[in-house]
């Protein structure tokens, strides 16, 4: 099976770290198309053995990217296109239609309540969404809360899939070794009580608050990892504050990531709103405790399989992180939502989709030829095992054609 993936843009981001993480595990012959910007996780992806295409599309309404993309979705002759992120959905959903892909999907990573990406949420943005969800096979959706949020924009409950986001949980596992060369390299005292946060730097994060609410914690520490259009200000609250000492901000991203957080004590997600939360999950299996204002991969589960989370409101904030300080550092049990959000799980739901819009377009035989390839019951052979399946991701109401296999 050929599959081409397209996907908006490969700068360091979840959507994009998420697609680098599942294609080894896909079983497929996978390559990848980004629109734009072509940034570090392109070269990641290529530096693990896959292909990638860049188009070198120019804004949202730069049409002319059509003709090419098709073009080469159709040199391509792939079974399948797997669209990720809203404008690679609108015209790659168009593009592999127009060159005859007869299997087209797409992964919903960004949808929020009021937001997709970043931007407002308008009655245009809904309609062409809509428009061109039409044109493929199904949606995969990263949550359970996404799942809900497509039904109420009006795409058709039997046309959306649970796949949630996943992670490789080894690389995180706590390491006191390297929890201490991460500090001696951050400049971060060894016994010091020290608070996180790691995501993209936009004002949806609200990492701004995070620092506040630290320079209200004497003697704690902050460590905020990624980067965003939201650095330099946060550098500068950073400054304002006379925090330069406390706050370590680090663009380290990636394989940098379980370091980080083997440094820290605390994890806060201070997010206004998620799609999933895969810095949440992260966090715990690296085995930290975990404050957060919006998480979808924690809120979809039983509380008994994510107990070192906590949900607060943004206001509660610094009476939270000062009660965290006085009990001091732990480290907890890796808990079971680890599990359930396994990359390998997310990869069978994908591949699931996969094989049920293929089945959906399969010639059937006419009916003398079917019947002449039914063996005879006194000689058909032991019918071959079904593989395992895999355990239950957590249930969505929005998942009814999608088989049930069991998913930082």
């Amino acid at each position: 099976m050929r599959v081409l993936h397209v996907i908006t843009g490969l700068n360091v981001g979840g959507a994009e770290q998420q697609l680098r993480l599942l294609l080894p595990h896909l079983e497929a012959d996978c390559e990848v198309l980004t629109l734009t910007d072509p940034g570090p996780v392109a070269d990641a992806i290529q530096a693990d053995g896959v292909r990638v295409h860049h188009l070198g599309m120019t804004g949202n309404r730069d049409v002319g990217v059509l003709r090419p993309l098709t073009a080469l979705i159709r040199a391509g002759r792939y079974d399948v296109v797997h669209t990720h992120l809203y404008r690679a959905c609108v015209y790659g959903r168009l593009a592999a239609r127009l060159a005859g892909v007869r299997t087209v999907v797409a992964t919903e990573h960004s949808l929020g309540a009021t937001q997709i990406e970043g931007r407002p949420l308008t009655l245009g943005t809904r309609a062409l969404y809509r428009a061109t969800e039409r044109l493929g096979h199904g949606t995969l959706a990263v949550s359970t809360t996404v799942a809900e949020r497509l039904v109420r924009w009006g795409v058709p409950r039997e046309r959306v899939h649970l796949a949630p986001n996943g992670i490789d949980p080894e690389p995180f596992r706590f390491d006191p070794k390297v929890r201490s060369a991460a500090r001696v390299r951050l400049g971060i005292p060894e016994d010091a009580y020290v608070v996180g946060g790691v995501g993209r730097q936009v004002p949806g994060k609200r990492f701004d608050a995070l620092v506040r609410a630290v320079a209200d914690v004497p003697g704690s520490h902050l460590v905020l990892a990624g980067d965003g259009p939201e650095r330099v200000p946060l550098l500068r609250l950073v400054h304002r504050l006379n925090l330069q000492h406390r706050v370590h901000v680090t663009d380290s991203s990636g394989p940098d990531v379980p370091a980080l957080l083997a440094a820290m004590d605390l994890f806060v997600s201070a997010s206004a709103e998620e799609a999933f939360g895969l810095a949440v999950v992260e966090a715990l299996a690296a085995g930290l405790p975990v404050l957060h204002t919006a998480c979808p991969a924690v809120e979809d589960l039983p509380a008994e399989d994510a107990p070192g989370t906590r949900r607060i409101d943004l206001g509660e904030l610094p009476a939270a992180l000062a009660a965290e300080h006085r009990a001091g550092p732990r480290r907890l049990p890796v808990p079971a939502a680890v599990g359930i959000y396994h990359i390998a799980r997310t990869a069978q739901r994908v591949m699931a989709l996969y094989a049920e819009a293929g089945e959906r377009h399969r010639p059937r035989p006419h009916r003398q030829e079917a019947a002449a390839t039914v063996p005879h019951p006194a000689r058909a052979a032991t019918p071959p095992q079904a593989p395992p399946a895999a355990p239950a991701a957590p249930a969505a109401t929005a998942e009814p054609t999608t088989p049930t296999p069991a998913q930082k």
